[in-house]
């Protein structure tokens, strides 16, 4: 069993690698193998819905390392997806639903039926909204959504802020524990 996480953040250890790795570290616990890949900083091209995807196996037609990593650790089977973000403008950072709008279109399928989960992290507001948006890529796609005891949002402006979210960490926790309890139950 095995779950990607894809940190939205261009901070490969920071807030959102910091509560994503709390999920991590839970399913890892429980038996799943866990992939944390991370957007960066570079520029990411968003969809243009050119369906070349359609024609070329599933393949963006867009060549970047990014959505070839994420592209092939999809298809070489996960059983579960998690997506965190940090809240930009009350959503979630740009250049990660750039690469997500290519992600879905392209591999809709092969994502189909999979358990998945957002995580957010802000400093103050935007979380409810992000989180929202997020998931709407999940229920287009007939994903079930995992839920924890609360929204999955932590709270932080630095990496060592979140890991005192106490509230906030016990959530990623929770998370964990019921992503993997879901993908044994479909599984």
């Amino acid at each position: 069993m095995k779950v990607l996480l894809i940190n939205g953040s261009p901070h490969d250890n920071g807030c959102t690698f910091t509560a994503l790795n709390e999920v991590a570290k839970t399913l890892n616990g429980e038996g799943v193998d866990t992939e944390i890949i991370s957007i960066g900083k570079a520029a990411i091209q968003g969809c243009i819905a050119c369906d070349m995807c359609g024609r070329n196996g599933g393949r963006c037609t867009f060549h970047d390392d990014l959505y070839y990593r994420v592209m092939r650790c999809i298809k070489d089977g996960i059983d579960g997806l998690v997506i965190g973000s940090p809240v930009y403008y009350g959503g979630p950072n740009g250049s990660l639903c750039a690469l997500l709008d290519r992600v879905f279109y392209s591999l809709g399928r092969e994502l189909r039926f999979k358990p998945a989960a957002s995580v957010v992290v802000c400093n103050r507001g935007g979380a409810t909204a992000t989180f929202d948006r997020l998931n709407k890529y999940f229920t287009i796609m007939e994903m079930p959504v995992v839920s924890s005891q609360y929204w999955n949002m932590a709270y932080g402006q630095t990496p060592e802020q979140v890991t005192k979210d106490e509230e906030g960490m016990q959530t990623m926790h929770t998370l964990g524990r019921n992503m993997a309890w879901m993908i044994r139950k479909l599984n």
